[in-house]
């Protein structure tokens, strides 16, 4: 843990508060421009103090986050929710496929039965090109 009125790399926190996976993720986020900090994009080896604003962006969803206190090796889940407050938006899930089913005991589906499961199957399923 760092001590206050110190400061740690934008990469390493990143990781050690499991935003991402990896460190080398982490950097990989910062070079290709995915990483801003207080709205301005940064390297790898940017100084991030507490109370500084980090927004991620990954798998097309930001994840905005604000720094509430420094932490330079990789801790345990609990522990890194600690360490920030999540300003993200929500996740927005998208609903559970239709799934075909058959009564219990029905026995083997006809040929009809089969036909209307396949084009309840497709769909779902957008046109091939």
């Amino acid at each position: 843990m760092a001590t206050p009125g110190d400061s740690v790399r934008v990469d390493t926190w990143i990781w050690s508060v499991r935003l991402l996976k990896t460190r080398s993720q982490a950097n990989d986020a910062c070079r290709a421009g995915h990483v801003r900090v207080n709205g301005d994009r940064v390297k790898p080896a940017h100084l991030l103090r507490a109370s500084d604003e980090v927004r991620i962006r990954q798998a097309g969803r930001e994840r905005i986050v604000i720094v509430t206190r420094l932490q330079r090796n990789r801790v345990g889940a609990p522990v890194a929710a600690e360490c920030y407050v999540d300003h993200s938006p929500p996740v927005e899930r998208q609903p559970a496929p239709l799934v075909p089913t058959r009564d219990r005991g029905a026995g083997r589906p006809t040929k009809r039965d089969r036909r209307a499961l396949d084009r309840l199957r497709d769909a779902g399923r957008p046109d091939p090109l």
